[in-house]
């Protein structure tokens, strides 16, 4: 199991799975699914391979204004709290 969720991750599966275009990638964490276009769709997709590869559970619901910094803060505690980082 991975010690770290990190940026990486996160773009590849936007990219690969989430079908983000390489060149709409964010330059910044600071921004939502909906903020990049992304839907409901997307972030379930995202809740899966966050649960699949690092056994983490994000919320169900996300809070107004889950960024993408703020979904790695999430998977990043929640391994910390863990011990695998």
């Amino acid at each position: 199991m991975p010690q770290q969720w990190d940026k990486a991750a996160l773009m590849e599966f936007l990219v690969t799975q989430a079908g983000l275009p390489e060149e709409d990638l964010p330059e910044s964490l600071d921004v939502t699914f909906a903020d990049i276009g992304l839907d409901s769709l997307a972030y379930l997709q995202l809740q899966s391979e966050v649960a699949g590869s690092v056994g983490v559970e994000l919320p169900a619901d996300p809070p107004p204004g889950f960024t993408l910094a703020a979904i790695l803060e999430t998977v990043n505690l929640e391994l910390s709290a863990r011990g695998a980082v």
